[in-house]
């Protein structure tokens, strides 16, 4: 199997997965919307987006898919398949629409936009980034409270996906110090060499500075 990758949210998600369950995947920069890329990428995902697993029955594409294909295919109930998996999936998908998603808007406007030249930082979005992060952050932080992972007793990829963006809080700067249980339940996901590091002796290319 190979992963198309950079060092951008969703592919170092699928990076970290790869690495956590320590899949024999090779892994290999791409940059689908460089000049000349577009022909080549297109065949593997229409969308010309990243990740893309690659292996000998076609692609996979979206880091979720990926993280599916990658736990099944090493046995790992890291994406729950028991009694646990509704409940994964249920964080799953209320934080792409919510905790994740206000990641996103205010990530993308403080660093993605500012990383590729795209324009400047829009207020009102991140105001209302800010504002659906605060809300969600407190309903997280009191599920969080009374436990130390979202489901079940160990990590599992709701938990990966919840942290998307929080890797990039240095250039997002979201207000996690008011969230006590937040805060404690990302310490442990980062004590995890896996996602703390998932690039770790890696040839991918570091992302291009914040002008500050």
């Amino acid at each position: 199997m190979k992963l198309y990758c950079s060092r951008n949210p969703n592919p170092r998600l699928a990076v970290a997965v790869a690495r956590h369950l320590d899949c024999p995947v090779e892994f290999e920069f791409a940059a689908p919307f460089a000049q000349g890329q577009a022909e080549r990428f297109s065949k593997l995902n229409p969308n010309l987006s990243i990740p893309i697993l690659e292996e000998a029955g076609g692609t996979l594409w979206e880091a979720d898919a990926i993280a599916c294909r990658l736990s099944r295919a090493m046995g790992s109930d890291f994406w729950r398949v028991g009694d646990d998996e509704p409940d994964m999936i249920r964080w799953i998908s209320w934080g792409k629409a919510n905790f994740v998603h206000a990641c996103d808007m205010v990530h993308f406007e403080r660093g993605t936009k500012q990383r590729y030249g795209i324009g400047p930082i829009d207020p009102d979005e991140t105001a209302e980034g800010l504002d659906m992060f605060h809300r969600s952050a407190l309903i997280l932080d009191a599920l969080l409270a009374s436990r130390e992972w979202l489901t079940g007793g160990a990590p599992s990829y709701a938990d990966f996906r919840m942290a998307t963006f929080l890797p990039y809080n240095d250039i997002a700067r979201l207000p996690l110090d008011g969230f006590e249980a937040v805060t404690r339940w990302y310490a442990r996901l980062d004590a995890l060499p896996a996602w703390r590091q998932p690039f770790d002796g890696l040839p991918i290319p570091e992302l291009p500075p914040v002008p500050v």
